[in-house]
């Protein structure tokens, strides 16, 4: 009996070291290709490029890349964060330090530097370095076929660094550290314009085509621009039509504050809804959906004590000298004036930047028209000329997202043409709160006695 118990108790023992063996190379990494991305702290939308990184990290995981997940993250990352990658995303962490930017104009992309370091991870013979901006529509593990560097152009004659295949080696990263140490020449101070500068023949080089033999490439090679599709090419045929390469991975080069991720980037870019469908596959809106759990609540209880109490201006002016009541009038006009366009700017600012953009945009109208009824019943003013702006956005939201348009112009021009229409009525709005707002501070200004007679 004690025989079958120990016997039990030391295959226990294995399996669990088994386990912990098999878990540790998991961590590790077992394949000998990689996709890699960076994350960096100190810029305003660290968070948000933490979840662009998540959800990219998950859509590679879901199309079964035979290639290892790894994230280049500086020292200052948390450490919560950096767990959350390795236990949930599966991605193996590098944590390194900031490389030293010496162009002192740069500041945007002052740490993009960092993405050197992909030619540090020697375990892997190939690595596919990226950006947190590229959506995956296709696995291309075919990439770790092409030579020891490989790019796409979807400048003319600039390539772009927000995906490319590199050979990693330590002699290369520690030649690039000492061009920097020297300040070698670099046009935009970043990440694009040194490797373009180390890589200066690329547009000369070879296009790309995976051997059927699955053999790896040696040299340089061009890669086809499905690769990288610039979301521009989107938005002007509102399909795809990129006849070199296969379509296999959306870029969106945009300015900072029309990525994906962020809520309103639709129906303003339509393609900003196929990424959070993306998202809502993978790693979800937990963080977010609690915010604006709380937000709606708020907005509704603001909504029914405004409707039970209803105040009014009429004790605020009473039998003040001329002078004053002037001052006053002249100082509620513009604190009503304020409160309207406070309401229109409140919601969207607390509103969390990555949610949902259908959750996002019904979020900020149930807001704004909360915030627009307050300033109504405050200053009891009409109802139509306040919220005039707010139908005027719901109305171009409608226009943008008609999935109807033929192409791109059309799609603008019809913005256009409702942008025309509208101006005329939210400027006639404007004119009669206005008028409204003065009549009722001049009525409330007067004593009830000489009010009724005037009015």
């Amino acid at each position: 009996m004690k025989m079958k118990v120990l016997m039990i108790l030391g295959f226990g023992l294995v399996f669990v070291m088994l386990s912990q063996i098999e878990a540790t190379e998991l961590k590790i990494g077992r394949n000998k290709n990689a996709y890699a991305t960076m994350m960096y702290m100190g810029t305003p939308r660290d968070y948000e490029f933490y979840v662009a990184i998540r959800v990219m990290l998950r859509s590679l995981s879901k199309l079964r890349v035979d290639a290892d997940l790894v994230v280049i993250a500086s020292d200052d990352v948390p450490s919560r964060w950096v767990q959350i990658l390795e236990d949930e995303d599966g991605a193996r962490v590098v944590k390194v330090k900031n490389l030293h930017n010496p162009y002192r104009h740069q500041k945007r992309f002052k740490l993009t530097l960092n993405k050197l370091y992909a030619w540090s991870l020697v375990d892997y013979q190939r690595v596919v370095m990226l950006d947190a901006d590229n959506l995956f529509l296709k696995k291309t593990d075919e990439l770790f076929q092409c030579g020891q560097f490989c790019a796409a152009f979807i400048n003319p004659c600039i390539f772009h660094t927000g995906l490319f295949v590199l050979e990693p080696s330590m002699d290369v990263f520690n030649d690039m550290v000492h061009e920097l140490k020297i300040e070698k020449s670099n046009p935009d101070g970043a990440d694009q314009g040194f490797i373009g500068g180390y890589f200066p023949d690329l547009l000369d080089k070879p296009m790309f085509h995976p051997p059927l033999n699955g053999a790896k490439l040696n040299g340089t090679y061009r890669l086809p621009l499905g690769y990288q599709m610039d979301a521009s090419y989107y938005y002007l045929q509102l399909r795809w039509n990129v006849p070199c390469g296969p379509n296999s991975v959306i870029t969106f080069p945009s300015a900072p504050w029309l990525k994906p991720w962020y809520w309103w980037s639709w129906p303003v870019l339509p393609l900003g809804l196929d990424w959070h469908q993306t998202r809502s596959l993978t790693i979800g809106y937990g963080f977010e959906m609690i915010v604006v759990v709380i937000q709606i609540v708020v907005y509704l209880g603001i909504i029914m004590i405004t409707r039970m109490t209803r105040p009014n201006l009429s004790k605020l002016c009473y039998r003040q000298s001329e002078k004053n009541i002037s001052l006053i009038q002249m100082g509620l006009r513009l604190i009503a004036l304020w409160s309207i366009l406070a309401a229109y700017t409140i919601p969207f600012l607390v509103i969390p930047y990555t949610v949902h953009p259908i959750m996002g945009w019904t979020l900020y109208l149930l807001g704004a028209f909360t915030l627009s009824s307050v300033a109504i019943n405050a200053f009891l003013l009409p109802w139509l000329p306040v919220l005039m702006p707010w139908f005027g956005i719901l109305g171009v939201l409608f226009v943008m997202a008609c999935p109807w348009y033929s192409n791109g112009i059309v799609r603008a021009l019809f913005v256009f043409a409702y942008g025309v229409c509208c101006a005329p009525a939210v400027w006639i709005s404007f004119v009669k709160l206005a008028s409204c707002l003065h009549v009722s501070l001049e009525r409330e200004a007067l004593p009830s006695s000489e009010s009724n007679k005037l009015f």
